[in-house]
């Protein structure tokens, strides 16, 4: 050999020994974690029986344990070709169980109440299990049942959430086709109120205003920030998937969600809303796999389709009583607004939100088609023609959690099957399935859908069903494998200390905090106050009541502000004649749920009216016959509540603001209401010298407002109504269509009206928006 050409050899062998992948395994605490220099890093238990397979160099997971390489568990191949392979293999009661979505999972499930459970047949307390231990009903669920979806809530701290996950991941590897589990969560970035901010602490998780507070800011580059810190935060507790964001156009005031949802406007909610999909849903530089997806993405399921606002008369579709969604203005298109201009058309790379949820609701005569009154999961119409067809989404459907459930009243907290109240669980999965839906929420059983099965074969043959179950299965497969579960579903448990509730995050909702608070009133310049001057804080008496679900909730008294935050800002006194002003907490008006059994005990209909003021009412302004109605567990159709006066459970907030301007003459009284949805300024707003709302922050944000360290800027996300009369005569399904309350001052308190320290704002962000 020459020694050019040996040269030239040597040059060739080390130039591909250099470019040949290295692979690498760590041991980590319960897995294994592969490093390899061209392709991603792989985590795998070494007790499940997974082992790797090489192929070219690279590394893979050999999830089915075959000795082969299978299309799905080849991670440079596309996500449709890799779901499509694995939907393939599955058998119909895998794909079953592929289609459930768990109830609702505490970490750990402590007692036996609605969100308890056991350990080895005892309660966590007597069991000696850990906390991030698999309870009894979870090791059933994902082995026996199939089930992959999880939806966990309150959990013990970010690294028992990050030990769950791992313990999950580990258990469900070990056998089947090796799928990992996908767990979600409802929103749970809420801020609480009393904790005090401090720039260099961290938190379980980093605290934000609701959507409609974020919403308040009109600025969706904000709410893009907080899906980007949200999906860090989520993505380190082992959350793949977000039941959120609830863009349901918040066009009917009474209605208890209210507050969940970006507002009444349907530009303003087009955009935030896909604000906050991008920001969930995008994964950027080394996190990004394919397409903005990678393991940064969290899936967004928006929800509820066709939009759950317009709710007749405010009653909400949890219950009977509120199953029924109606459209006086024949408005339903500002409400698929925020889904088809917003969610489903993405500024960013994924393109459209991964998921969508339809609402309780009965949408009561929008179907054109078949004209059937039955639940939106159930509607051919809604689903099928209008979401699928005619705005082309091939994303997952999942339904409201427990739609195929019994139920036995219209004032139960039970199953929530409106319109499908005789047929059996199994028929109700079968009609869903017919409409169009992946998925089912609130269900750990694959015994129903398994019938549902059987009774697709006996109406269109077995090649039909099945090719109908793999078309749902490759949907949900798909959102696994974007954000790359089935390559690394494991967390590191250090690092998720370090990720949940940085300082950095929890700076960053703060600071949003600070942009949702809106100023509605500041006479004579009230605001801001003098630091360390002397302030006095009534307290606050609720009585006692009942809660949303029906349970006795006993009167508490309570000093609205956290008094130790409190004293950073100004000198707190006893009584009003030492104070140089005073500082009033307050909530909207408790005006019910529309719907009393004391009412139908004494002959009545049940239905009342709902107020958004806080002295009784009388609904002399309703519908004399309601736009829809009937049950099977009633004889009329008629829900009217025309005539009938309701009382507000915490009518003491307007006495207590009364009081105190009456105790403090002349002095400046400033009011702070936390507001889950319009109110009636009308009882309270004279007696104050300074009103200011927000929908969920910390007090030192308030103070520092107050104080003048921060000047307000936010604008309100929806009118606040003159009088009920104006709330009875609007349309449940048309934004801002009430007449607005006008203060003292002359200001109307109309949808994108706010305050600064100059007067009433007038930025580029009320001309885009109003």
């Amino acid at each position: 050999m020459q020694k050019y050409d040996y040269i030239l050899l040597l040059a060739a062998f080390l130039f591909l020994g250099s470019c040949s992948p290295e692979i690498t395994t760590e041991e980590k605490d319960g897995f294994n974690l592969v490093s390899q220099s061209d392709g991603p890093k792989l985590g795998y238990s070494p007790k499940s029986g997974v082992t790797l397979i090489t192929e070219k160099g690279f590394a893979f997971k050999d999830l089915n344990r075959n000795g082969k390489l299978d299309a799905y568990e080849d991670w440079r191949l596309p996500v449709d070709e890799r779901a499509q392979n694995l939907a393939s293999q599955m058998t119909v009661e895998q794909m079953a169980g592929l289609m459930l979505y768990s109830a609702h999972q505490a970490i750990p499930a402590r007692g036996t109440g609605f969100f308890g459970g056991t350990y080895g047949g005892k309660a966590f307390e007597e069991s000696g299990a850990e906390p991030s231990d698999l309870s009894d009903a979870q090791l059933k669920f994902l082995k026996d049942d199939n089930l992959r979806h999880v939806l966990i809530t309150s959990v013990e701290s970010p690294a028992v959430a990050a030990q769950w996950n791992n313990t999950a991941q580990a258990y469900v590897e070990g056998f089947g086709l090796g799928l990992p589990v996908n767990t979600s969560s409802d929103p749970r970035h809420g801020s609480d109120s009393y904790a005090e901010y401090n720039a260099g602490a961290g938190g379980k998780i980093s605290m934000w205003p609701s959507t409609l507070g974020l919403a308040a800011s009109f600025d969706p580059e904000l709410m893009h920030q907080f899906g980007e810190i949200a999906a860090a935060e989520y993505r380190a507790l082992g959350i793949a998937t977000a039941l959120s964001p609830q863009i349901d156009l918040a066009t009917e005031p009474r209605w208890s969600r209210f507050d969940g949802t970006m507002g009444e406007d349907p530009d303003l909610a087009t955009d935030m809303a896909r604000a906050y999909v991008d920001g969930m849903q995008t994964s950027i530089g080394d996190k990004e796999v394919a397409d903005g997806w990678g393991y940064g993405s969290v899936n967004a399921m928006v929800k509820h389709w066709p939009g759950g606002g317009p709710e007749e008369g405010g009653r909400d579709a949890h219950f009977g009583y509120g199953a029924y969604a109606v459209y006086p203005g024949n408005n339903l298109a500002d409400h698929l607004k925020p889904f088809t201009e917003g969610a489903f058309k993405l500024n960013g790379k994924t393109s459209k939100a991964a998921a969508v949820m339809p609402y309780y609701t009965i949408s009561w005569q929008r179907d054109t088609v078949n004209g059937e009154e039955v639940g939106n999961s159930y509607n051919k119409y809604l689903i099928r023609d209008l979401l699928r067809e005619m705005y082309g989404y091939d994303g997952v459907v999942c339904t409201d959690w427990m739609i195929t459930k019994d139920t036995h009243s219209v004032g139960t907290f039970e199953g929530k099957c409106w319109g499908v109240e005789t047929l059996t669980e199994a028929e109700r999965h079968f009609k869903a399935l017919e409409a169009g839906v992946d998925q089912f929420g609130g269900n750990n059983d694959m015994g129903p859908v398994i019938e549902a099965y059987q009774m697709g074969v006996a109406k269109y043959g077995e090649a039909a069903m099945r090719e109908r179950f793999e078309r749902s299965a490759v949907r949900l497969l798909r959102n696994i494998f974007r954000v790359g579960l089935f390559e690394n579903p494991y967390l590191d448990v250090e690092e998720t200390k370090q990720i949940v509730g940085n300082p950095d995050y929890m700076k960053a909702g703060f600071d949003a905090q600070l942009r949702t608070i809106v100023l509605l009133k500041n006479h004579e310049q009230t605001l801001p106050q003098k630091k360390q001057l002397k302030v006095y804080i009534p307290e606050r008496v609720v009585p006692a009541t009942k809660n949303w679900f029906g349970f006795e909730v006993p009167e508490k008294r309570e000093i609205p502000f956290n008094l130790d935050v409190v004293k950073h800002y100004f000198e707190v006194v006893a009584t009003p004649a030492e104070a140089d002003f005073a500082l009033v907490g307050i909530k909207n008006p408790d005006g019910g749920v529309g719907y009393d059994e004391n009412d139908l005990e004494q002959g009545g209909s049940g239905y009342v009216p709902i107020s958004l003021q806080y002295s009784p009412y009388e609904a002399i302004a309703a519908r004399d016959e309601s736009l829809a109605g009937g049950s099977p567990f009633e004889d009329f159709t008629n829900r009217s509540y025309k005539g009938k006066t309701v009382k507000t459970n915490n009518s003491g907030d307007m006495d207590l603001v009364l009081k105190t301007r009456n105790e403090m003459g002349d002095k400046p009284v400033i009011v702070v209401a936390h507001v889950s949805k319009p109110m009636i300024f009308s009882e309270i707003e004279p007696s104050a010298s300074a009103i200011l709302v927000h929908m969920g922050v910390q007090d030192q944000a308030l103070l520092e407002i107050i104080s003048g360290a921060v000047e307000p800027s936010a604008l309100l996300p929806f009118q606040m109504p003159a009088n009920m009369k104006t709330v009875e005569e609007q349309f449940e399904d048309v934004p801002r269509d009430m007449t607005p309350y006008t203060d003292s001052d002359g200001n109307q308190y109309d949808f994108a009206f706010g305050l600064n320290w100059q007067g009433p704002i007038d930025d580029s962000r009320v001309s885009t928006y109003k």
